[in-house]
C-alpha cells in the first residue's frame, strides 16, 4: 500500500506537465497586419480594428479576441468580419538565356540582346525581368583551321648567264617562307669599256602557304534577374473589432416594442461568454484535478500508515 502515494505524485506531476503544453497549443495566436483606432465623438466610442491575413487551412480560432488595456481603457471584442480575397505570390528569379552568336565582341553582343525579358515559369509565376550585364559571357564553340595560298616576285637583273644557281631557292615575304616556282629570262646587250657584252634579267616567282586557326561559332550566356508574381492564391482577411468594455454609445430611444420581438431582441443583445475565455479556463480546471488528486493521494497514505 505503501506505493500509492509515489504513484499518485508521479499521476500529478504527469498531469502539471500536459497544462502548459495545452496551454500553449490553446494559446497560439497571429499576428495582426493592420491596426486601426478611431474615436467617434457622436457616440463617445473608441473602436479598435486588428486585421489578420489567413490562408484557408489556417485556423481562425487562433486569433486573439481576448481582453486588452490601452491607454487605461479595457478592450472588449464587439464583431469579428471576414473577407475572401484574391492574394498575389512574388519571389526573386533568376532566367539563364542562351543564345548563338557569330563574334565575341562584348559591344555587339550587347546589342543583340534584349534589355527584358518575359517569363513564365512552371509553377505559374510570371513577369519582365531585366538582363543583369555582369552576367554576361561568351565561350567558343570550337576552333577550325583554313589554309590560304601566298605567293611574290623577285627580280634579280645584270646577270652573266641564265643560270638557275643564281637565283635564290627560297625567300621571306611577310613572315613566310616561300619557295622558287618559275623564272622567266630576259637578254640585253649592254656597252662597256671592252665593248657590248650581253647581260640576263631573271624575273621569279616564288609561291607558298599559310594556316590560320579560327573559331567556328561563340555561345553567349546572360541572366535576366527580377521578381515573378502568381495570383490566385486564395486568403482570408478576418477584422477583429473592439471597443471599451461597459460603454454605452449615445443613440436615440427605439420606439417601445411589445411580445416575443422584443424579448428576442432582448436575448440577442445579452453578452455571451467569449471563446477564449473559456479556452482560458482549461488550464484552471486541470490544476484543479491534479491538486484533487495529490490531496486524495495524501489522505490516503496517511490512513494506511495509521493502521
Amino acid at each position: 500500500m505503501k506505493r500509492i502515494f509515489p504513484i499518485l505524485c508521479a499521476l500529478a506531476m504527469i498531469l502539471a506537465g500536459c497544462v502548459p503544453v495545452l496551454a500553449a497549443s490553446e494559446d497560439r495566436a497571429y499576428y495582426p497586419i493592420a491596426v486601426e483606432e478611431d474615436f467617434n465623438g457622436e457616440t463617445d466610442a473608441w473602436r479598435i480594428r486588428k486585421s489578420y491575413q489567413l490562408s484557408l487551412s489556417d485556423d481562425p480560432a487562433n486569433i486573439p479576441v481576448g481582453d486588452f488595456e490601452r491607454s487605461g481603457l479595457t478592450f472588449r471584442l464587439l464583431d469579428m468580419t471576414r473577407r475572401d480575397d484574391v492574394g498575389v505570390d512574388t519571389k526573386p528569379w533568376v532566367e539563364s538565356v542562351t543564345k548563338p552568336s557569330d563574334t565575341d565582341k562584348m559591344e555587339s553582343i550587347l546589342q543583340n540582346l534584349d534589355a527584358e525579358l518575359e517569363v513564365t515559369t512552371e509553377e505559374g509565376y510570371s513577369g519582365a525581368l531585366r538582363l543583369d550585364h555582369t552576367s554576361v559571357q561568351v565561350t567558343v564553340d570550337g576552333y577550325g583551321t583554313k589554309t590560304r595560298s601566298l605567293s611574290a616576285t623577285r627580280t634579280y637583273p645584270n646577270l652573266s648567264d641564265a643560270d638557275l644557281s643564281l637565283i635564290p631557292k627560297t625567300i621571306e615575304d611577310n613572315g613566310h617562307t616561300l619557295t622558287l616556282g618559275d623564272v622567266q629570262w630576259a637578254e640585253s646587250w649592254q656597252t662597256g669599256a671592252e665593248g657590248a657584252e650581253l647581260r640576263y634579267s631573271a624575273t621569279a616567282s616564288y609561291t607558298g602557304s599559310a594556316s590560320s586557326r579560327y573559331a567556328t561559332g561563340y555561345t553567349v550566356t546572360a541572366n535576366y534577374s527580377g521578381e515573378v508574381a502568381k495570383t490566385g492564391c486564395d486568403v482570408v482577411t478576418y477584422t477583429a473589432i473592439f471597443g471599451v468594455a461597459g460603454e454605452a454609445p449615445k443613440q436615440e430611444t427605439p420606439p417601445a416594442e411589445t411580445g416575443d420581438e422584443s424579448a428576442a431582441q432582448n436575448a440577442e443583445q445579452e453578452p455571451t461568454e467569449e471563446p477564449s475565455r473559456t479556452l482560458h479556463k482549461r488550464p484552471l480546471i486541470i490544476g484543479g484535478v491534479v491538486g484533487a488528486l495529490a490531496g486524495c493521494g495524501a489522505f490516503a497514505y496517511n490512513k494506511f500508515k495509521r493502521r
